[in-house]
C-alpha cells in the first residue's frame, strides 16, 4: 500500500473517531422522530437508577436520555455529582 493511500486512510479514520469523540456521533444525521425513538426506547426512574446500575451520564439521542433529567440542558443527563 503507499505511503499516499496510507495516509488518505489515516484521514478519514481520524476523523471519524473525532467525530464521534467530538460528541457529534451518527445520531444528529437521524430525524427528530427516529432520535425520540432511540431515547425512548429505555425508561428509568431517574437519575438515582442511572447511576445506580452504572449508566450514567446519558447523552442526547441515546437510549434512556430525558430532557427532565437534564437539569442544565447541555444534552448530558445524570451527569456525575460534584
Amino acid at each position: 500500500m503507499g505511503a499516499g493511500r496510507l495516509l488518505a486512510l489515516a484521514a478519514v479514520f481520524g476523523g471519524i473517531v473525532g467525530m464521534i469523540w467530538s460528541g457529534v456521533g451518527p445520531f444528529r444525521f437521524q430525524s427528530a422522530e427516529e432520535i425520540a425513538r432511540i431515547e425512548q426506547s429505555v425508561t428509568y426512574s431517574g437519575c438515582d437508577e442511572v447511576r445506580a446500575i452504572g449508566k450514567a451520564p446519558i447523552y442526547r439521542g441515546t437510549p434512556g436520555y430525558r430532557q427532565n433529567m437534564d437539569g442544565d440542558g447541555d444534552g448530558v443527563a445524570c451527569e456525575p455529582i460534584q
